[in-house]
């Protein structure tokens, strides 16, 4: 029975992380934040691996961010005025 909600843990993470990726491409926000916003997904994946709950809860998160317009620093606009 563990075993099976396990499965569908993790079918529910693949298919949020497709979703995630999907919504990070269609961004309108300069290239330094859909870069970032990559790495924050490539994070979440790997650590899924390892801890699946727990990228669960980041990539829940990360959504939250995304459907309320929060967004990481573009790195490219750090120093300028």
């Amino acid at each position: 029975m563990e075993r099976d909600s396990q499965l569908e843990l993790y079918r529910l993470v693949a298919d949020q992380l497709k979703e995630a990726h999907t919504r990070v491409r269609a961004l309108q926000v300069p290239e330094g934040v859909r870069m970032a916003l990559s790495r924050q997904l490539l994070a979440i994946t790997a650590s899924a691996k390892h801890d699946l709950s727990g990228a669960a809860r980041r990539l829940d998160r990360l959504m939250n961010d995304l459907d309320e317009g929060r967004f990481p620093e573009d790195p490219g606009t750090h120093g300028t005025p």
